[in-house]
């Protein structure tokens, strides 16, 4: 029984919320003889923007478009010409496999692309979905846009006179005057000339020689013996006396 009561409390909420919308104004239209008006910035199908004095398509073929699509709806075919400009041969759009993301309107500097509040283009056929480059400059034409202004780089300051000419050198001393005379008059040669420190090489002491030991001395042990055998004559000397 809660659910019941419970579920009739939400039915009467609403009537009230729909009795408080029967006095004001309707806001439903009847498509499609009736069409809302879309905002500016909506995004709906893409076109390509023409000069409005010549005609001409603003694109430049720089592929910045091309390049930020994401889902890689865009297809740019290009020719080049004898110094290497690129000439737009065919720009095409597939309708199947764009997102409306409008990265394409943000990346193009020329105002060569927009994304319009048009989004009426279904068809029986999914190849009618791929547009080239006449149908997007034909349904761009009226769309209204504001150009972009190419910014002028700014001149380079010219240089001044004073930084242009070459710094004059300055006047030698006297003393220096007289260093260069001499140099001139008596030039080095290169038997007086100083070798670098770098090349010089100390020479060292020569150590002395060790002293011979003469060959005619006896050794210690044969002198040990000899006043041994003295003292023993002498002490039998006395003996006999």
């Amino acid at each position: 029984m809660s659910h019941f009561f419970k579920d009739i409390k939400n039915l009467i909420v609403g009537l009230i919320t729909t009795a408080k919308h029967l006095p004001r104004k309707e806001v439903t239209i009847q498509y499609p003889d009736e069409r809302w008006p879309m905002p500016e910035r909506s995004r709906g199908i893409v076109v390509l923007l023409s000069d409005k004095e010549t005609g001409e398509l603003n694109c430049t073929t720089c592929l910045l478009c091309e390049r930020a699509c994401p889902s890689a709806a865009i297809k740019i075919i290009y020719e080049k010409d004898e110094k290497k400009k690129r000439h737009l041969k065919d720009f095409i759009v597939d309708n199947m496999l764009c997102c409306f993301c409008g990265l394409c309107e943000e990346a193009c500097n020329f105002a060569a692309i927009k994304m319009t509040g048009k989004y009426e283009f279904a068809t029986w056929d999914k190849e009618d979905l791929i547009w080239h480059t006449d149908k997007l400059q034909e349904i761009g034409r009226d769309v209204p846009y504001e150009p972009r202004k190419k910014r002028k780089p700014k001149p380079k300051p010219a240089a001044t006179t004073e930084s242009a000419k070459p710094a004059e050198p300055k006047p030698a001393t006297p003393e220096q005057a007289s260093a260069e005379v001499e140099k001139v008059e008596n030039p080095v040669s290169t038997e007086n000339r100083e070798e670098p420190v770098e090349n010089k090489v100390e020479e060292m002491p020569a150590k002395p020689e060790v002293e011979k030991i003469n060959s005619t001395e006896e050794p210690v042990e044969n002198k040990a013996n000899q006043s041994e055998t003295d003292n023993v004559e002498e002490a039998g000397d006395d003996k006999d006396k």
